[in-house]
């Protein structure tokens, strides 16, 4: 079975109803064990047997990306204890206050880069919407500079789908070069940011190695950028998709939250979560999967299992069915949701403040999918914004 980006749904589906753990290549290459089925998903992202660690995986067995130490030291490698310890230093960026502080700048940031879509009446809300917003989100946060920001956009879609090793390696090292210079810069010259907040935890309290320091900036800015872009743009073409659902949040602003999370369990931006690797035999779904061997949790997959969400394949603002895996669950779920729904949020009522009559500019099946089954999202989301749009939605 072949899970196209274009398309992972149906494979998923497939793959579902014929059993909850299937034998498959992993996005490396390597064999992996793929869960498909909600509750054994829910149930292995919590299971402390299953580790993120790779140092639990069988030698030879797992290739995956490669990272040099002062980028792979983050949470996303880490079990217990050190994970906890990591983990609540940088729960404190994402407090409900300080998560609400910053509603107003993301509104502005918002209707500044709508505006000049809106003037010429048609754009590409990826490149001009959904990727510029989050990366200025988390830059402030992390108090990047103005003069400094970079193309990240660009990093991150080599590291994940390089074009060929060299690729990879280059981005790597450029990020790793800027990661250092943004720390060497706050140390010298701290400011009220969470880099600034996390060298203060490394110097003054030694509870960061250098790596674990440089690993975590790197991490919050990765994902929280990542992620962000495709939740924005695939959440955007949900409803592109269905006119009435469109119409509905434009009559009731109110269900902009209700929405933001059926949106992300609809097309959420992970289709896997972060591999795991058994620390001893475990059975999942029946299945014996030994000690070492790639664990495969499918988010997407899980969030579209028709046992938990009745109806899975339509986008129902009304689902009293809760609990998607979108942004994971357990101990590893992602420490920036607070944020990550409140981008949403505002990133869509934007859109329905400035762009009403927004519709796509070319044929659906003209959308084009990123070469990855690591995440989930558009290579780019033309749109017409004005009234002298086509009547007829493009391929609808």
């Amino acid at each position: 079975m072949t899970i196209t980006p274009s398309d992972p749904y149906a494979a998923y589906s497939a793959l579902r109803t014929s059993g909850p753990v299937h034998r498959i290549p992993g996005p490396d290459g390597s064999p992996s064990w793929l869960v498909t089925r909600y509750d054994d998903v829910r149930q292995a992202l919590a299971d402390p047997r299953l580790s993120v660690d790779k140092r639990n995986a069988l030698p030879g067995n797992y290739r995956g990306l490669s990272l040099p130490p002062a980028l792979d030291a983050n949470l996303l490698n880490m079990d217990p204890p050190d994970h906890t310890r990591i983990r609540t230093l940088v729960t404190r960026a994402f407090t409900p206050s300080r998560v609400v502080e910053l509603a107003g700048p993301i509104r502005r940031t918002a209707g500044a880069l709508l505006e000049p879509v809106v003037r010429r009446g048609h754009g590409d809300l990826v490149a001009e919407y959904a990727a510029p917003l989050p990366i200025t989100v988390i830059c402030d946060l992390l108090g990047v500079p103005d003069e400094i920001r970079t193309d990240f956009r660009a990093w991150t879609d080599t590291v994940l789908a390089p074009p060929g090793p060299d690729a990879a390696r280059a981005a790597i090292g450029a990020m790793l070069k800027f990661f250092a210079g943004l720390i060497e810069s706050k140390r010298s010259d701290p400011g009220d940011d969470l880099v600034s907040d996390l060298i203060a935890a490394r110097d003054h309290d030694d509870r960061l190695t250098d790596d674990e320091l440089t690993s975590l900036v790197f991490l919050i800015l990765f994902a929280g950028y990542e992620n962000v872009v495709h939740l924005i743009g695939n959440a955007t073409l949900a409803l592109l998709d269905e006119p009435a659902l469109w119409e509905q949040l434009l009559r009731d602003r109110s269900l902009l939250p209700s929405a933001v999370d059926e949106l992300m369990r609809y097309d959420g931006p992970a289709p896997l979560a972060i591999r795991r690797f058994p620390v001893a035999d475990v059975e999942i779904g029946g299945v014996v999967i030994p000690a070492g061997e790639t664990v495969l949790l499918g988010l997407a997959s899980a969030n579209r299992d028709a046992d938990r969400f009745p109806d899975a394949d339509r986008v129902d603002f009304d689902r009293t069915a809760g609990g998607h895996l979108a942004l994971g669950h357990g101990i590893h779920y992602c420490v920036g949701a607070p944020l990550a729904r409140l981008e949403i949020a505002i990133a869509l009522e934007a859109l329905l403040d400035h762009t009403p009559e927004l519709a796509l500019a070319v044929p659906r099946t003209e959308l084009t999918w990123r070469d990855t089954i690591r995440t989930r999202g558009l290579v780019a989301l033309p749109v017409v914004t004005g009234t002298d749009r086509k009547t007829e939605r493009p391929d609808q």
